[in-house]
């Protein structure tokens, strides 16, 4: 047959259905390849438990103070810094209910908090607030997780309190009043660095707040931790308005309490208890010199420094601070 007699049998053998349903014809006789299994359709994501509702605590004297908590077994008590208040540990609840009781609060005059005003407010009023809760709540001997602030909080309680601790982890406690107890060749740079945060942020801070002007306040203490003058107008309607909810603390401390009360080198020394320090490599310079003078002093100690946390470590390594917590508390039970 000539190619051009070939080419068109060819069409009319199409035309006419064989060239359609000659490949079918052959598969049909073919044993069917075998297909690989579907992949598993992917696992759902795991549905985070809601935080549960606040609860109050009454002390003593009429404070009341609310907090959330959940799961069993050894109570691990969570301690928020300035500006915040228990939400700050919201991430956390949920993992550490996995293996214990954890407890975070807002100090007495933190949202939601509605406490009324007392003179002469500082850390050493929260400490005794911590240990009053630990001793109506029956949560002694707990583990003590602050940051911020709220270690401050807690280096005063190992310090006043230290039967109702289990073991301390600190994140960075703004104890002001080492730096002008430094020794040896750390004396001058520490007192100067004393000196310079007194005179350019409590003393501006503590002007604004005697006037009333909260915002001022508030802006004088950003611009100075974070380096910057103009940092606070840096900052949204929204971030500006969630940092003020929690200002009224410095509404008093600022007016008629302490900021940054006075802490003894010999007392921190005469710490016996199991004590965690958390540092990020690039928080404030102060907090470094304060976290290196406490390593120093308390026996013991351990220290881990995130390399490339700031001082909100917690946020920007919560599952590394979470680990090093658990490791410390499992050591110590």
């Amino acid at each position: 047959m000539s190619a051009p007699n070939r080419r068109f049998a060819i069409a009319g053998l199409a035309a006419a259905g064989g060239l359609a349903t000659w490949p079918t014809a052959i598969a049909a006789k073919r044993p069917a390849k075998p297909q690989p299994p579907s992949p598993a359709p992917p696992a759902p994501p795991p549905v985070a438990r809601p935080i549960p509702p606040a609860e109050a605590v009454d002390l003593p004297d009429g404070t009341k103070l609310h907090y959330v908590t959940d799961g069993l077994g050894a109570a691990v008590i969570f301690v928020h810094g300035s500006l915040s208040d228990y939400t700050y540990w919201n991430d956390q609840i949920e993992p550490f209910a996995e293996r214990y009781r954890p407890f975070a609060y807002s100090r007495r005059y933190n949202w939601p908090n509605q406490n009324p005003p007392i003179k002469g407010y500082s850390a050493i009023t929260d400490s005794n607030d911590l240990a009053a809760m630990i001793q109506r709540l029956n949560l002694a001997p707990a583990h003590i997780v602050g940051h911020s602030y709220g270690a401050l909080t807690g280096l005063i309680l190992a310090i006043q309190h230290p039967d109702l601790i289990h073991t301390l982890t600190l994140a960075e406690a703004p104890d002001i009043s080492l730096l002008k107890q430094l020794q040896g060749e750390q004396a001058k740079p520490g007192k100067a660095m004393y000196d310079d945060i007194m005179a350019h942020m409590v003393t501006p801070m503590h002007a604004a707040f005697v006037k009333g002007n909260e915002p001022a306040g508030v802006a004088t203490f950003i611009d100075y931790v974070h380096g910057d003058p103009g940092a606070w107008d840096k900052f949204t309607d929204q971030q500006k308005a969630d940092t003020l909810r929690d200002a009224h603390e410095w509404d008093l401390m600022l007016t008629t309490g302490t900021l940054f009360p006075e802490i003894h080198v010999a007392d921190i020394a005469a710490i016996q208890l199991p004590v965690l320090l958390l540092s990020g490599g690039k928080s404030y310079p102060f907090l470094g010199v304060i976290d290196d003078e406490l390593e120093r002093l308390i026996p013991g100690v351990k220290r881990i420094t995130f390399p490339d946390a700031t001082h909100q470590m917690w946020l920007e390594r919560p599952v590394e601070c979470r680990n090093a917590v658990f490791a410390h508390i499992d050591a110590h039970r």
